[in-house]
C-alpha cells in the first residue's frame, strides 16, 4: 500500500540563480529551493513509499501528475497490442517521469513500476506547471532533465537501429553500472533479472543468458554478492 511521509530536505547540489523568497506550504516564507520542493510533502505534493513491484500508474491511465524519484529505481515499460512488452527506461534518483501530461498527453504512455523499495514524490499537474512558471531555479532543473532525457532517447534509437544484440546488452550494462567500488574501475549493478535485461535490449532471455556467460568468461563481468562490471573491458565490446 502506498503511504505518505515527509522527507528531510537535501542540500542543493547545482548552481542556480539567486533564490527569491516564497511561501512553501507548512514551512512559512523561506528562500525557494527546488531540492526542498522535491523532497517534502506539501500542497499538491505527496511523498510515496513504494515497495518492490508496486505500480505507480499503468499504461493508459489518465495523466494527472508528474513524478520524481527521490530514492530507488522505477521501470517504465510498454505493452503492444499483440501483448509484447518492452522496457523503455529504468530511472534512478533525480529523474522525473510522467511529464507527458505537461505537453497535453491525456493518458500515460507507459507503465511505471518500482523496482525495489523507493521513495517517489507525486506532484499534481497544476502544481508542476505553477512551479515551472514561477520559479526559475526549478525550471532550470527541469530543463536539464528534459535535455538529458532527449539525448538518451536519441542514443537509444541509434543503438537499436545499428548495433547488434550483444553490443546493446553491453551498453545497457554500462548504463546501469553506476555505483563505483572505491579505487577500482569496477561498478556494481542493482539486482536486475535477465528477463528485464532482454526487454530493455530488445532480444530474448536466452540470448541475454548466452552473452552474459560470454562476458563472464572474458572477465567483463563477475557474480559475487551482486553483478559487477569492468567498465574498461566491457566498453571494448562497443568499439569492435
Amino acid at each position: 500500500m502506498i503511504t505518505t511521509d515527509s522527507l528531510s530536505a537535501r542540500p542543493r547540489t547545482s548552481t542556480i540563480r539567486s533564490p527569491r523568497t516564497v511561501s512553501i506550504p507548512g514551512t512559512g516564507a523561506v528562500p525557494f529551493n527546488p531540492r526542498t520542493f522535491l523532497a517534502q510533502a506539501g500542497d499538491s505534493r505527496t511523498v510515496l513509499q513504494c515497495q518492490k513491484h508496486q505500480m505507480l500508474f499503468a499504461q493508459g491511465d489518465t495523466a494527472t501528475a508528474v513524478f520524481y524519484v527521490q530514492t530507488g529505481q522505477v521501470k517504465l515499460s510498454v505493452v503492444s497490442q499483440q501483448g509484447k512488452e518492452a522496457v523503455v527506461a529504468i530511472l534512478d534518483q533525480g529523474n522525473f517521469f510522467g511529464e507527458g501530461c505537461l505537453a497535453g498527453q491525456f493518458v500515460y504512455m507507459a507503465t511505471a513500476t518500482a523496482m525495489g523499495h523507493s521513495c517517489i514524490v507525486r506532484i499534481d499537474k497544476q502544481a508542476m506547471i505553477d512551479a515551472l512558471h514561477n520559479e526559475p531555479a526549478f525550471s532550470e532543473l527541469f530543463m536539464a532533465h528534459l535535455l538529458t532525457r532527449t539525448l538518451r532517447i536519441q542514443e537509444d534509437l541509434i543503438d537499436q537501429l545499428f548495433n547488434s544484440a550483444e553490443k546493446r546488452l553491453a551498453r545497457t550494462l554500462l548504463l546501469l553500472a553506476t555505483f563505483e567500488k572505491a579505487g577500482q574501475s569496477v561498478s556494481v549493478i542493482p539486482k536486475i533479472s535477465q528477463e528485464t535485461l532482454a526487454e530493455m535490449v530488445g532480444t530474448t532471455r536466452s540470448r541475454v543468458s548466452f552473452f552474459m556467460n560470454r562476458f563472464k568468461k572474458l572477465g567483463f563481468i563477475e557474480y559475487t554478492d551482486g553483478l559487477y562490471v569492468n567498465k574498461a573491458r566491457l566498453n571494448a565490446v562497443l568499439l569492435t
